[in-house]
């Protein structure tokens, strides 16, 4: 059960990190002085990526998830 939940909350902040890549190009395009700037969703989505870095070492830790050992 908590290896599904992971997987959802994985799934759900890669589609958030690919938003805000998104949102990051719009921004660049738009060039509007009123809006973030760029780099506030860039910081985002480095953020976001570290947290899922570090779900996945904790899973692997504590033996939520394992390796593929057999890859072919």
């Amino acid at each position: 059960m908590l290896n599904v939940i992971l997987k959802i909350l994985l799934v759900a902040l890669l589609l958030y990190i690919i938003a805000n890549l998104f949102r990051g190009l719009f921004s660049a395009l738009k060039n509007d002085p009123d809006a973030p700037p760029m780099s506030h969703y860039i910081g985002k989505r480095v953020l976001f990526s570290a947290v899922v870095i570090l779900f996945i070492i904790l899973a692997l830790v504590f033996d939520v998830t394992t390796l593929n050992q057999r890859p072919y």
